[in-house]
């Protein structure tokens, strides 16, 4: 990333975070903008999350390691992170009809987790998100085993989590992901 791409990005996160302050009280940006600037890894991996439609940002400190953490927060699962199944186990179990990847290896790629049920619920505290879409969420480990996999959407006011089969995917689930800075 050149000094114009990051300078970009940067006016571009700190817009967002200046338009919704009720995400992360008490953080202040030039926090913010101090940790970035010293995590160029960190930088890249919210520049794919904007890139693949997310709008990452700040919602909140991480109790144990008082580490920043950024969260998707377009209004719908992230446009270019859609139709994928929840791993490479399911992606390569499927014999027809195969999405074109999976939702934790793209995450890996970009730098970043699915957000499990509990971040997914403390996203959802923060506005009304996945009214129309739905997102795959970081799954147990012994769910996963069972060939199942979680997923949330907001629908009658309500956040929903739900399972499905880790080989499942439609056009309007994608994934949330959280970066930790």
């Amino acid at each position: 990333m050149n000094a114009k791409q990051r300078d970009t990005l940067l006016a571009t996160l700190q817009a967002r975070f200046d338009q919704h302050p009720q995400r992360h009280k008490g953080i202040d940006w030039v926090e913010v903008q101090a940790r970035l600037e010293a995590a160029p890894a960190k930088l890249k991996a919210l520049e794919q999350m904007e890139e693949t439609g997310g709008e990452p940002d700040v919602v909140g400190r991480e109790s144990a390691s008082g580490a920043l953490l950024f969260f998707d927060c377009s209004a719908e699962t992230p446009a270019g992170r859609r139709s994928l199944c929840y791993d490479r186990d399911a992606l390569d179990a499927r014999k027809k009809d195969k999405p074109a990847g999976c939702a934790t290896e793209l995450a890996a790629q970009i730098g970043i987790e699915l957000l499990d049920e509990a971040q997914y619920r403390q996203l959802q505290e923060l506005g009304s998100f996945d009214q129309k879409t739905s997102s795959w969420l970081r799954t147990p480990g012994s769910m996963r085993k069972l060939d199942g996999a979680l997923f949330g959407d907001r629908r009658y006011e309500r956040v929903f989590t739900y399972h499905n089969g880790v080989q499942s995917y439609y056009a309007a689930r994608g994934f949330r992901g959280v970066l930790k800075v």
